[in-house]
């Protein structure tokens, strides 16, 4: 009776987590996608296994709460076998899992993975380390320059230029991180003076900027919005302040904007 009790309410508490960790929202972007597909897995694992060992703690407290002539435990190598090869299966599950994400480049980092057929990256400085997109998508990509400076962050469009000035946000002028939703996005990140982190929690997205080298990540952003940028590296007093936003739209708005700062650019040079 004790033992049926103990694995129906078990088997209870397993659904009920199981419904309360189950998505309900919509991924911002591929890296959230992934990140929190991750997670998931590992939660769900994580939740059996948690269920299965407190029914054994309880079923051995409650069996044997009123023995009192305890005795030694009995060597049991079948058990002792069961519960290694056990442990063995659950890590090469995590492993195998996490592998499959962290290999994907829009987690382990572009630069990590240096595609040998990529185009040459769009850029203006001349750094080491930034892998431009592959030829088959390279008509649908979008490279962005995200330059990390005492106290603040500049946004780069090296494939956009006017007169030979390259099209640029900075976010001290409180101008936002432009991007399209639904088309690959290149992030070439670097620092001009010291270690900085290029970090968008919402949009899964975390990169070292390191001085004078690029790291290159990449995104495909789902939803429209404004989301946080934050330095995640300590970087000085001014670090609490060096903040920004990222802001995906979509191609038509992201195609305006693209020609408004053009024309800005034109009319700043023939003034």
């Amino acid at each position: 009776m004790i033992r049926a009790r103990i694995a129906t309410a078990g088997a209870g508490l397993l659904a009920l987590l199981a419904l309360a960790v189950d998505p309900v929202a919509a991924q911002t972007s591929l890296n959230d996608e992934l990140i929190t597909g991750l997670n998931l897995e590992l939660l769900y694992v994580a939740v059996v296994i948690t269920v299965i060992v407190e029914a054994v703690l309880i079923y051995t407290v409650v069996r044997y709460k009123d023995n009192d002539e305890p005795k030694p435990t009995q060597e049991n190598r079948r058990l002792e076998i069961t519960w290694t090869v056990t442990t063995a299966v659950i890590l090469l599950f995590v492993g195998a899992a996490a592998y499959q994400v962290l290999g994907v480049q829009a987690i382990g980092g572009v630069t990590a993975a240096s595609n040998p057929n990529a185009v040459e990256p769009a850029t203006t400085y001349d750094f080491p380390g930034a892998v431009g997109p592959s030829q088959a998508e390279d008509d649908e990509t979008v490279e962005v320059e995200v330059i990390a400076q005492k106290y603040y962050w500049t946004y780069n469009y090296p494939e956009h230029r006017v007169n030979g000035s390259v099209v640029s946000a900075t976010s001290t002028a409180g101008e936002p991180l432009v991007i399209p939703k639904n088309r690959p996005v290149y992030f070439h990140v670097a620092s001009v003076d010291w270690l900085h982190a290029f970090h968008v929690p919402d949009l899964g997205l975390k990169q070292d900027a390191f001085p004078e080298k690029y790291n290159t990540i990449k995104t495909v952003a789902y939803e429209e919005g404004t989301y946080q940028l934050y330095c995640a590296e300590y970087c000085g007093v001014g670090h609490s302040a060096m903040l920004g936003k990222v802001k995906v739209v979509s191609q038509e708005e992201y195609q305006q904007w693209l020609d408004k700062q053009k024309s800005e650019m034109k009319s700043e040079s023939s003034s």
